[in-house]
């Protein structure tokens, strides 16, 4: 079976990922050590399930309006091929155009899978997990059992995302590239080194980029976005279903704006705000959420004989900004935005992990930061070669617009500063061969509502987006977690109930 890909933004995950126990990495990938934004999401949720489940406000999209298709499907349904997974499902091709300004030109493949309604069906659901890229086929096969109860309804259909192809495991057209993981990039301290960072990038991205420049230069989660509308015409459908998790929220925020007429319900689940016109508010925000999460963190300290940790991770950071702090394994020290960002994956585990960041810590202000090494995996906050999120993502022009930025979430956050925030994650983006082609802005009016989930600061994030659109809904779970729908019965039972029947849950829901 197969594990969800890691989305290396760094804001939402564990300096040692945990994943469900059913699922398994495929051997061509490497697991993420840190997620940075611009990096990859995983769907899988690290809570438990929760049985409880409250009561459903009105109906907001009426039943009879459920995802009924428009015309008939183009599409030709036969058996998938044989795979590790649980569920056999039905498979089909879709042509698409690799650049979508070019409807005449080069084509690329798109599979398609399909997991049939045990009952009769009322539509069809879309569903990504996220990655940014994953094996949509593979993966909904070995998590079949997600889908039980919404299958009662409808069909659930997925997809291997464009460009993301062998080497991820997908069937669809793949970029031939040489996905590499490489540590987040130091903070330039002068012009030259601002310029030595931009040739290194754009060597990272051209060693993939020469393979399949069309497909390179079309990447982005607006290129997704427009595939999802095509699948949607495809299966004849009139309007769409769309449950996105982790990255995969990225597209159903780029559809959103792209044909906000065409979308009857959209769940984002775990996933970060792309939908905002003022991308450094934003910036702020995310800050902010890191901060929290450590101060959630020394908060527990203090009720539990660590209090003094607080003032040891101050002076350490302040050092380890001066000279990295050396570990005990062969050329590894720590800077300071590697220590925050390897604290902040500790700290969003929960009390779990706390008593473990605590003594990493105390160890650290002794001059030995080993406690922060991973056990296995890259040695240093990292990212893969991000030829989706460097066209999401802004990117600073000059080291001056850098440091500007840097110096003002400091400020807002002493505790973790600008690590994993898309400022740090977007240092791999600076010198990129391909421009943003995909910016943040915000949500256009006249969409229906929408419904948001997530864990901590995930769900703070979903209210930024969908505030944006009256009588919207977020799900929120007060605790540790990266997306709900998994792990979480009480969250799946109200989005299988909004997916099915327009009905979104009260506004205070808490799962």
């Amino acid at each position: 079976m197969l594990k969800p890909l890691t989305l290396a933004l760094t804001l939402l995950t564990t300096s040692v990922p945990q994943q469900p126990a059913t699922l398994q990495q495929p051997a061509t990938l490497q697991p993420t050590t840190q997620q940075q934004p611009g990096a990859r999401l995983q769907p899988a949720t690290l809570q438990q399930p929760s049985t409880t489940a409250e009561t459903r406000g009105p109906t907001t999209t009426p039943a009879s309006t459920a995802a009924t298709s428009g015309s008939p499907s183009s599409l030709s349904w036969r058996p998938c091929p044989p795979s590790s997974g649980d569920e056999a499902m039905d498979c089909a091709d879709l042509e698409v155009p690799v650049d979508w300004r070019k409807p005449e030109g080069r084509k690329i493949t798109l599979k398609l899978g399909r997991l049939k309604a045990t009952g009769p069906s009322k539509g069809q659901v879309l569903v990504a997990y996220g990655g940014p890229g994953a094996p949509g086929i593979a993966m909904t096969q070995s998590l079949a059992g997600w889908w039980t109860r919404l299958r009662r309804h409808m069909d659930v259909i997925t997809w291997d995302t464009r460009g993301y192809g062998e080497q991820f495991g997908g069937l669809s057209t793949g970029l031939p590239c040489s996905w590499t993981r490489i540590p987040i990039a130091a903070v330039p301290r002068d012009d030259a080194d601002f310029g030595r960072l931009s040739d290194t990038n754009r060597g990272y991205a051209e060693a993939c980029r020469i393979k399949d420049p069309e497909l390179f230069a079309n990447m982005s989660s607006a290129d997704h976005a427009r595939d999802m509308e095509a699948i949607r015409k495809a299966l004849g459908a009139d309007k769409l279903n769309f449950y996105g998790a982790s990255y995969a929220g990225f597209y159903g925020q780029a559809y959103a704006r792209l044909f906000p007429g065409r979308v009857r319900t959209m769940v984002l689940d775990g996933t970060l705000n792309h939908s905002t016109a003022d991308w450094t508010r934003e910036l702020e925000a995310t800050a902010k959420s890191n901060e929290q999460s450590m101060r959630r963190f020394f908060t527990w300290c203090a009720a539990n004989g660590c209090g003094t940790v607080q003032a040891l991770w101050r002076k350490l950071i302040a050092r380890a900004d001066r000279s990295p702090v050396p570990t005990g394994t062969a050329n590894v020290a720590y800077r300071a935005i590697d220590l925050q960002s390897f604290a902040l994956g500790l700290a969003r585990q929960g009390e779990t992990a706390w008593p473990k960041l605590a003594e990493a810590i105390r160890k650290a202000a002794g001059g030995d930061a080993s406690g922060f090494v991973p056990a296995s995996g890259a040695r240093y906050p990292d990212q893969a070669t991000p030829v989706t999120e460097c066209t999401d993502w802004p990117r600073p022009a000059t080291r001056k617009e850098l440091t500007t930025t840097l110096a003002r979430l400091r400020k807002l956050a002493p505790d973790t500063g600008a690590a994993n925030t898309p400022v740090s994650a977007t240092l791999t983006c600076i010198g990129w061969p391909v421009p943003v082609t995909n910016p943040p802005a915000a949500l256009p009016k006249g969409l229906p509502p929408l419904l948001g989930a997530g864990a901590w600061h995930e769900s703070d994030s979903a209210q930024r987006v969908l505030s944006q659109v009256p009588g919207s809904v977020v799900i929120r779970h007060d605790g540790p977690g990266h997306t709900l729908y998994g792990t979480n019965a009480c969250a799946r039972d109200h989005i299988d109930t909004y997916l099915t029947t327009g009905a979104l849950p009260p506004k205070t829901t808490r799962c």
